[in-house]
């Protein structure tokens, strides 16, 4: 399944729908008419090599680095000319790539510092289901943020996002640069999420993992969704992984 760009009729059931959009950094564009979408529940994958625009499409839909082109919609709301804490609030959590936790606040504080429940949730994250999450959180939670490991801060940076109670969860490279135990650690939080129902968009390079857990799945090219497919259609074409991942 080749080139497909989000659906121009896509339903109201579509949470996030991005179509045609253009970024630059200055001068330089990133991105070129870059589509895609995700409905409440999916899990969606995003996946490409180093520097095609990966982050770049995160950034874009944050209003971190706005799109001067095209359509962001979310949660029915056109939010592309949105400044990024309009965004954020409407309801999307995001662990960006490097954690960013707050280094000089415990983790208690970091959590608690982000805690929302704009939309009334039916079963809220609170400190309490967190630590239940990552029971390591637990124990390290009058820690500051710059004595933890890794995996630990990654942790965080999870739970931080999840304590604003999002409609979508958002994750760039959530699992690189940690040991291996704790990647496996990281990956079945993200099973318990989308059994929880919890609508994700996830960047990462680990395709097995993704294929297993994905719903759905884009690769990007220097700029552009180049495929889309389900988890199934991406097993079966060993080729696209080599062409467009360099596996």
């Amino acid at each position: 399944m080749v080139d497909q760009p989000a659906d121009r009729t896509a339903d109201a059931r579509t949470l996030l729908e991005v179509e045609g959009i253009e970024t630059c950094y200055g001068l330089s564009q990133v991105l070129f008419g870059l589509s895609l979408s995700i409905k409440p529940g999916e899990m969606v994958s995003l996946m490409g090599r180093n520097g095609m625009g990966k982050t770049t499409t995160i950034r874009s839909i944050m209003g971190l680095t706005p799109a001067r082109a095209g359509t962001i919609r979310f949660a029915g709301a056109e939010v592309r000319t949105q400044p990024s804490y309009r965004i954020a609030k409407l309801g999307i959590g995001l662990v960006p790539e490097g954690r960013q936790i707050f280094p000089n606040l415990t983790v208690r504080e970091n959590l608690v510092a982000a805690a929302a429940d704009r939309f009334g949730s039916d079963n809220p994250w609170t400190l309490a289901t967190i630590y239940v999450l990552f029971p390591r959180l637990a124990e390290r939670a009058s820690n500051m943020g710059n004595q933890l490991s890794g995996g630990e801060q990654q942790m965080l940076a999870i739970g931080r996002a999840l304590m604003t109670n999002p409609k979508l969860l958002i994750l760039d490279e959530a699992t690189e640069g940690l040991a291996p135990l704790i990647r496996e650690e990281i990956w079945h939080c993200l099973s318990l999420l989308k059994k929880r129902g919890q609508s994700i968009l996830v960047v990462d390079k680990n395709v097995d993992h993704l294929a297993r857990i994905c719903d759905r799945h884009y690769i990007i090219e220097r700029g552009r969704t180049v495929w889309s497919g389900t988890s199934d259609e991406l097993t079966a074409e060993p080729d696209l992984q080599h062409r467009y991942l360099g596996i």
